[in-house]
């Protein structure tokens, strides 16, 4: 029969840290035989021996960096937008290889042109241009973030639909490879709201599109309701 060894009990005299938790502090420039004398394990005198991280990129010596002397011309908005141009002459000649096939209820998307090598970088979005018009021959049914005037009215001419719709970077990821468990974000800036709910730039909030769009859903019925009620609304002034 074995006995059981009480519990040694806690007290301010028997408490320690826990073993190999701590390691004795490197005592550099107390003489050669530490190994660390002299120069402190930096070798010898130079910039590199200092402390700190050292010269930042782009530093030079002292004399003016390049980055200096290169004069700053232009000017980059962030805000700017980048999208992929696809020309009408392109859709036909895609459309006759058989490599693009659109319905009023599964029109062509970001998703079709680049699975199909009709755009190979979509970039921001996809722009539908009026370019090559007179090779356009039937209908084709479109949705893209914007539009040229004039590629609107050659699409409706022969019968066709085109629609422009708001994608985020998300929402583009989500076109393309073809997810619909997420829901797409809506326009928040001011100049997205008001150019996507214009029926001149057939925007898919417009109350013209929901009445015609046959994927519109609730959700987008709420949101054209929603964002185009600032267009009847007035500011009251004291």
């Amino acid at each position: 029969m074995t006995t059981r060894v009480p519990a040694k009990k806690v007290h301010l005299f028997n408490i320690s840290p826990a073993p190999g938790s701590l390691h004795h502090q490197k005592r550099v420039g107390r003489g050669q035989g530490s190994g660390y004398g002299g120069t402190s394990g930096r070798g010898h005198n130079g910039q590199k021996s200092r402390s700190g991280p050292g010269p930042k990129p782009g530093f030079e010596g002292g004399q003016t960096p390049i980055t200096k002397l290169i004069p700053k011309r232009g000017f980059h908005n962030q805000n700017a937008k980048e999208y992929a141009a696809v020309n009408l002459d392109r859709l036909q000649h895609w459309v006759d290889q058989g490599r693009l096939i659109s319905t009023p209820e599964q029109p062509i998307t970001a998703r079709e042109l680049s699975l199909s090598g009709c755009v190979h970088d979509v970039k921001d979005g996809i722009k539908i241009l009026g370019d090559g018009m007179e090779f356009l021959r039937g209908p084709i049914h479109v949705v893209s973030s914007r539009a040229s005037k004039s590629a609107i009215a050659t699409i409706e001419r022969l019968g066709g639909t085109i629609y422009c719709r708001y994608f985020n970077p998300l929402a583009l990821q989500d076109c393309i490879d073809g997810r619909t468990d997420r829901i797409a974000a809506a326009p928040t800036k001011r100049k997205d709201i008001e150019w996507y709910t214009h029926w001149g730039n057939r925007g898919y909030l417009s109350p013209q599109a929901i009445k015609k769009m046959p994927f519109a859903d609730d959700r987008l019925k709420e949101l054209s309701r929603e964002f185009t009620t600032f267009k009847s609304e007035s500011l009251k002034t004291k």
